[in-house]
């Protein structure tokens, strides 16, 4: 279910894909607007607030992936790529790139609905731990997931941006020290009903979030052959 208030920016360089989602989404009790391509999008971002983009992936000039990188460098606004594409590899880039979800063309414009949907609620679902408890932060191995500002501070106090889906899997891990975690529970735990049967993206997500913990060598997110994940690290919380 999505609320009047939240903010939809479209990014997408076909003037009528562009006017028929800027439109339905209105229609459907969003605020939303559309522009065709990076520069505009910046432009867009400097004036307005917005929740979520959705993103077409190929556009002219700076694709849709480069831009989802841009974005995902210094922010943890979600995004929703738009793709052409339909190897299961390509969707994997996608991900990789900070997105938290992806729509395949041709689409529906209810599915799409129904896709930023679900992406919004699990933002509104973060983050749990800091909503049931007075826990401020969580503290391992040298690194801070500051859960007020949803934000990971690298032992040298360099803020690693992350990705909703990178930021609600750490704090998965994070709740869960040194437990075993398989596949289906990780998407049960961070995706909840609306997981996805793409289980491969647990995969990506996690050595997405390795990748921002300069956990090359895994000695962090330990894989646990035919079972699952381990974090093995201990955790403080503090408050």
């Amino acid at each position: 279910m999505v609320t009047p208030s939240e903010r939809i920016l479209v990014v997408d360089d076909d003037a009528e894909i562009r006017t028929l989602l800027r439109d339905y989404l209105r229609r459907n009790g969003l605020y939303a607007e559309a522009v065709a391509d990076g520069a505009t999008m910046r432009a867009a971002l400097r004036r307005e607030h917005f929740d979520l983009i959705v993103l077409d992936i190929m556009l002219p000039g700076e694709d849709g992936l480069a831009l989802c990188r841009e974005l995902r460098a210094h922010s943890t606004l979600p995004v929703i790529l738009l793709t052409a594409r339909v190897e299961e590899t390509d969707r994997i880039v996608g991900l990789e790139m900070g997105a938290d979800d992806y729509v395949p063309k041709p689409f529906n414009p209810r599915e799409l609905l129904a896709r930023i949907g679900a992406v919004l609620r699990r933002v509104r679902a973060l983050p749990p731990t800091a909503e049931r408890t007075d826990v401020r932060r969580l503290r391992f191995a040298g690194w801070t997931l500051d859960l007020l500002q949803r934000r990971l501070i690298s032992p040298q106090e360099v803020v690693v941006a992350l990705s909703t889906g990178e930021y609600r899997l750490l704090q998965v891990f994070l709740e869960h020290p040194r437990q075993i975690l398989g596949r289906d529970r990780l998407l049960d735990l961070t995706r909840g009903r609306e997981a996805l049967p793409f289980d491969r993206s647990v995969d990506v997500q996690v050595g997405r979030l390795r990748k921002r913990l300069d956990d090359d060598r895994t000695t962090l997110i330990q894989t646990v052959r035919g079972e699952g994940y381990i974090l093995a690290a201990e955790v403080e919380a503090e408050r």
